[in-house]
């Protein structure tokens, strides 16, 4: 029998986790994409003012996945919910129920919290997404997703007038 142990990724999990990320970058098609560092890890997601949690998973003591989640905050429920922002399982570990322990402990953690909602973003070509609906997650298809970075975000910041 396989052992998987899902347990919170800690500040010395930061290479590993880095790893994870560049690994799951090259999985969605953009190898080059990932700029965070170990630094940037540590500072967010360990140090004084936590930006991020994560879930390492573990298949017989080696690193199989892992799961980066924070608080979002819906306004028409006026509580917190768990928003998941990645959720990453290493191609020999898949079929051995890694992806769904993490699903399962996420929502565990949502139901500890209070936080009555789990929500995440699929990219349409990803086979997960079958994956994610037989877990009971469904698309929200009246709702799409928009964003703003880099050089946009920089102009409409240089258009600012409060005080």
């Amino acid at each position: 029998m396989t052992t998987v142990l899902i347990r919170f990724a800690r500040a010395n999990d930061v290479g590993v986790l880095l790893q994870l990320i560049r690994e799951l970058a090259a999985y969605e098609r953009a190898p080059d994409a990932v700029v965070a560092t170990e630094d940037d890890l540590c500072r967010y997601g360990f140090g004084p003012e936590r930006r991020f949690e994560a879930l390492i998973a573990f298949v017989e003591e080696e690193p199989a996945g892992f799961a980066l989640f924070f608080p979002d905050f819906s306004t028409w429920r006026g509580r917190p919910g768990l928003y998941l922002e990645d959720l990453y399982v290493r191609d020999w570990a898949r079929r051995l129920g890694v992806g769904r322990r993490l699903i399962a402990r996420l929502a565990a953690i949502a139901i500890e919290r209070d936080w009555p909602a789990l929500r995440l973003m699929v990219l349409d070509w990803n086979p997960a997404r079958g994956f994610y609906r037989r877990l009971g997650i469904e698309p929200r298809s009246e709702w799409l997703p928009y964003g703003m970075a880099g050089e946009a975000l920089r102009l409409m910041a240089s258009q600012d007038v409060s005080d």
